[in-house]
Parts: C-alpha cells; sequence; structure tokens
C-alpha cells in the first residue's frame, strides 16, 4: 500500500482574477479555487468571518423540541445531567453547556465516564445512578446518536433525553425526546460537519434566541468551542472555520482562568491553530486517556487561579505519563512486526497490560509506519476468559 499524491488541475484566469479582486496572494487565492470558494459571498465569508455568518441554529433537526424541553427544565427547577464524553471534544461541549445553563439558574451536573472502565457513551450504570440521583432530564453532548438500547433503558426507568451529538446515526435513531445532529438523514441544516462542541455552540445560540438573550451570552463561549472545534480535527471550512476565525480572537483574552493558565503552561508564544493542536489538545486528551477526565472539567470551571496552575501542571504530568507509555508500547508492537515478519494483509497484535487508553494512538502510528490496517488489543484476566470463552477481547483499536 502506497501513498499517492493527487493534484488539481488549477484555473489560473481564475486564481489570478481572485487575487487581483481581493487583493490576496496568488498561494492563498489558488487555495480558494481549488476548494471551489469562487463567489464573492463565500470568499468574504472564507477572508472575514463574523458572527452574522452563523445559520440559523433551528434549522437542525429537533432543535426547537430541545429548546423547549430545556427552557421548561429551566423553568420548573428540574435536575438536568449532561453526559459528556472524555475527549477535548467532549469535555469543552460538556464545560459550555454547563456554564451556560448555570447562568440561566438552571439545576445542572455533569457526568464523564471513564474511559478505562466504562468506555465511550452512554452506559445503563451511569444512567441508573443518573435516575437513582433523581435527575430529570439527560442532555448528552458528543456522544448519544449509536445509544439505542441505553435509551429506551432511560425511558424505561422514566428519565427523558435530548440527543446532541455529530457522529454519524445507524438506521435507527435513538427513541429520545430529541435527537439533535446534522448528519441525520432528514437533515435541513446547510453544514454537517460540526464537532460535537459546535452543536452545542448551536443549541445555546437557539436557547438564546429564544429567550431573547444578548448575543454576547452565546458568543462568550466561542473560545472553548473553537478549542473543541479544533482539536476534533473536524474539517475547518463554512462554518467551523467561522467559529474557529472569531474564536482564536477570543482564546487570545479568554476569561477563562483554566484555559489561560493551560495557554501559559505550553509555552506557546502565539495564539493560533497548531498552539490549540500541539499545546493544548494532547495536554486534555491525556486526562481522558488516562482516566483523569474530572481534571480537565475542574480546570475549566476553576475560578481560582493557583487552583488552576495545580491542575494544569497535572495536565502536564498526565501527558507526560501518557507519551512514555505510548513509546514503550510502539517499541513493543514493532518488536512484535519485526519478529512475526509475515507479510498480512493486517496487522494483528496482543500483549497483557497494554493501556486501554494509548493503543489507539499507537495503532495510528503502526499504520502509518507499515501502511496497514492494525488491529491492537489489550489482554486482561478477565478478557482473556471471554476471549476464550466467545473469541472476543476487551479493548480493540482499529485506524485505517
Amino acid at each position: 500500500m502506497n501513498k499517492k499524491w493527487e493534484c488539481y488541475e488549477t484555473n489560473e484566469k481564475q486564481v489570478e482574477y481572485i487575487a487581483r479582486k481581493y487583493s490576496i496572494s496568488k498561494l492563498l487565492a489558488m487555495i480558494l479555487v481549488n476548494r471551489d470558494i469562487v463567489e464573492e459571498e463565500k470568499v468574504n465569508v472564507f477572508l472575514n468571518p463574523t458572527r452574522r455568518d452563523f445559520y440559523n441554529p433551528f434549522l437542525m433537526p429537533d432543535m426547537e423540541k430541545a429548546v423547549n424541553r430545556i427552557i421548561n427544565a429551566i423553568e420548573t427547577h428540574e435536575k438536568i445531567m449532561i453526559f459528556g464524553d472524555y475527549d477535548v471534544d467532549g469535555i469543552t461541549s460538556t464545560t459550555v453547556l454547563k456554564k451556560f445553563l448555570t447562568d440561566r439558574n438552571a439545576l445542572v451536573s455533569e457526568y464523564i465516564p471513564n474511559r478505562l472502565y466504562e468506555g465511550y457513551g452512554l452506559n445503563k450504570q451511569a444512567i441508573k445512578k443518573i435516575v437513582d440521583d433523581k435527575y430529570n432530564l439527560i442532555i448528552t453532548v458528543d456522544c448519544g446518536i449509536s445509544g439505542i438500547e441505553e435509551v429506551e433503558y432511560a425511558n424505561s426507568l422514566g428519565i427523558e433525553t435530548i440527543v446532541t451529538d455529530h457522529h454519524e446515526p445507524g438506521e435507527t435513531l435513538p427513541k429520545a425526546l430529541a435527537v439533535v445532529d446534522a448528519k441525520r438523514k432528514d437533515n435541513q441544516y446547510p453544514f454537517n460537519s460540526l464537532a460535537g462542541v459546535g452543536v452545542v455552540f448551536k443549541l445555546i445560540q437557539a436557547i438564546s434566541q429564544k429567550l431573547n438573550l444578548e448575543e454576547k451570552e452565546y458568543l462568550k463561549y466561542l473560545d472553548l468551542v473553537c478549542l473543541g472545534t479544533i482539536s476534533d480535527i473536524v474539517p475547518l471550512i463554512d462554518e467551523n472555520r467561522v467559529i474557529t476565525k472569531l474564536g482564536l480572537k477570543l482564546v487570545e483574552v479568554t476569561k477563562n482562568i483554566g484555559l489561560k493558565t493551560l495557554l501559559n503552561i505550553s509555552g506557546y508564544k502565539t495564539i493560533d491553530s497548531n498552539t490549540i493542536s500541539f499545546g493544548i489538545a494532547p495536554r486534555i486528551n491525556a486526562c481522558g486517556r488516562m482516566g483523569y477526565a474530572k481534571e480537565a472539567l475542574n480546570l475549566f470551571f476553576s475560578e481560582d487561579e493557583e487552583e488552576a496552575k495545580q491542575i494544569a501542571q497535572r495536565l502536564n504530568e498526565y501527558n507526560k505519563e501518557r507519551q512514555e507509555i505510548e513509546q514503550r508500547i510502539f517499541n513493543e508492537a514493532v518488536e512484535q512486526i519485526e519478529k512475526q515478519n509475515e507479510n498480512k494483509e493486517v496487522i494483528v497484535l496482543g500483549k497483557e497490560n497494554w493501556h486501554h487508553g494509548v493503543i489507539g494512538i499507537v495503532s495510528s502510528k503502526i499504520t502509518e509506519m507499515y501502511f496497514k490496517p492494525s488491529i491492537l488489543i489489550c489482554f486482561e484476566e478477565e478478557m482473556r476468559k471471554r476471549f476464550r470463552k466467545k473469541y472476543t477481547s476487551g479493548s480493540i483499536y482499529m485506524k485505517h
């Protein structure tokens, strides 16, 4: 399997025209032409996006239902649980929604599953605990679209669920009160590549409009929305570009003490997408991978500079630990491959005590190195028993 370059046949006349009309370099003009961004409106949005370039949030599927139910929960003082994910997208989604709802005097809390013990997304044990704690409404962020059984289980226990997600749905949608996902087949929203935090941003924009709030009540979170969007590696085009361009300006002057502290400790001097991708995101993701996602949440919720500094330093240590474990597993994986010396189409490797939260990164590196799909399996005693009994294993990661 070899990498193959694909070269555009650029319309040179169009490039010259765009460069001259908008006083931009030929290189930037070529990028616009190659991306088919040539109409005046699209070019202006790309070059100089403003808050007026956000789409109507109520075009999203079930947005009206979700907004009405959340406002009702706020007004009747129902207990709301935000169910998130442990990566940067999930952490920022949870933070933004909780901060926004708290400002509306909502009774709101959050639940982030532990990656090592619960895995990704909704799970029945967590739902049972949420019900036992007398919550009335679950709002998922950056997850939930695949939780068919879990939402059914929540329904059976008498708790309502609103799903907000950006992942591809299956043939059947969860039977939630509302499913807000622009990748639904019946979607009418003009852009379907938002990150999970982008969908949350549209949700708080819609609630703000419904309550006749000032624009600043949702725009002030663009620093965190930008952080989650860049970190989730969604295409930075269309509305994502608007979020990123405006958000990076807010990141420079962020009022979020945790984010400001993390920026300082990362050592980056300029604020751009590289700072987010290589300075901030790995430190936050390390929390989830190592089983400490709550630390990242606490950082963004912190109102105390000294506390934020201590948490940020711990994030640094988690990231160093993650790097060390990743390097060890990578070396062991390469050693296994070289010993096998077999020319198979798929690389399948396994070993005891490989870390659940790290083997996905190693799998990706193995695929990049050998140009083959790879599966890395972490064996533990209970998993080994299930493997012998059911021919399945606990933690399998594959990158193509």
